[in-house]
């Protein structure tokens, strides 16, 4: 097979169960660690979730389990997918970047997103606004987070939140990027096209990752902005296997419905890639059905990231 022009792909790994990934909670940390030994030979990036309750009521909370990966992994870039503007205060979050760029050594780009999930905010007593506002807030929070960023000291009046002489010392170096995760086409993909360097879907069917990119394409041109320099990435399984028929079961085994994940043996597997890669995303951030077996993610390390590497 030809060499596809290039494809970065980040792995996500998960600080809770999220499906029929089996968390077994006392050797969490000993699967963890076995997992990311064996990515970090492969993968370009590590990408961790922020939930507070979603599969089960075991969970790592994000940034702490960022911050470990950080210290542990000192040769991979870093980011979340994604944060929830809803958890945290904005200016808190950007004085968390910025202190993490620099423990980093610069390797920390902020995924962060306007909150979804309903139950888990009103477990822990967070408010849960309609989603309009979600975004509306999402939107302020970034402009006090790239303020805080570039200014010394920082000050923002808005609509939600405000910020007067703020000092986030020391300034992040460089700049973390800031992709947007999100889908909404009238307001979140604005929001996108105004702020974001980069753009965060998850799965959905191809027609409709292609409908997407057309939307935020539009919105590009209503506020006159690249569409080009605006990075594609995308958040999705992969299910790959020697044999393809045992692969594809697995994925109907999942419930999961049309191209909501990849699946197949590396052939297969390659093949959709490709697909994407010609949509436009060049950022691919997946995981696997197993955590503790490893040998999907050696096989996917094998013969599928160095055709686009």
């Amino acid at each position: 097979m030809a060499k596809s022009p290039r494809i970065e792909f980040g792995y996500n790994p998960p600080s809770g169960e999220r499906g029929r990934e089996t968390i077994r909670p006392r050797e969490y940390l000993s699967d963890l660690n076995s997992a990311l030994d064996v990515a970090t030979q492969g993968f370009r990036s590590i990408w961790v979730s922020d939930h507070l309750n979603y599969a089960a009521e075991w969970r790592l909370e994000c940034w702490t389990l960022l911050s470990w990966i950080a210290a542990r992994y000192p040769g991979v870039g870093l980011s979340t997918i994604v944060m929830s503007n809803t958890f945290r205060h904005p200016s808190l979050m950007a004085k968390m970047a910025a202190s993490i760029q620099v423990l980093s050594s610069g390797r920390f780009a902020l995924g962060y997103g306007a909150g979804w999930r309903e139950g888990e905010h009103k477990a822990f007593g967070i408010d849960y606004v309609r989603a309009g506002e979600r975004v509306d807030r999402l939107e302020e929070a970034i402009q006090v987070i790239r303020a805080l960023w570039t200014d010394s000291p920082a000050s923002f009046s808005g609509r939600f939140y405000s910020i007067d002489e703020a000092h986030a010392e020391p300034k992040p170096d460089p700049v973390p990027k800031i992709m947007i995760g999100g889908g909404g086409e009238k307001k979140t993909l604005r929001v996108v096209a105004k702020h974001a360097d980069w753009w965060n879907d998850v799965a959905r069917p191809f027609p409709v990752l292609k409908h997407k990119l057309q939307v935020l394409r539009t919105h590009c041109d209503k506020v006159g902005r690249d569409y080009d320099s605006i990075r594609k990435t995308l958040s999705i399984a992969t299910f790959i296997d020697r044999k393809h028929s045992k692969a594809v079961e697995q994925v109907d085994a999942g419930g999961r419905s049309g191209q909501t994940a990849i699946a197949g043996d590396a052939s297969a597997v390659r093949e959709q890639y490709e697909e994407l890669r010609e949509m436009g995303f060049d950022l691919i951030v997946t995981h696997f059905d197993e955590f503790q077996d490893l040998s999907s993610m050696k096989l996917f390390m094998d013969e599928v990231i160095p055709e686009f590497s």
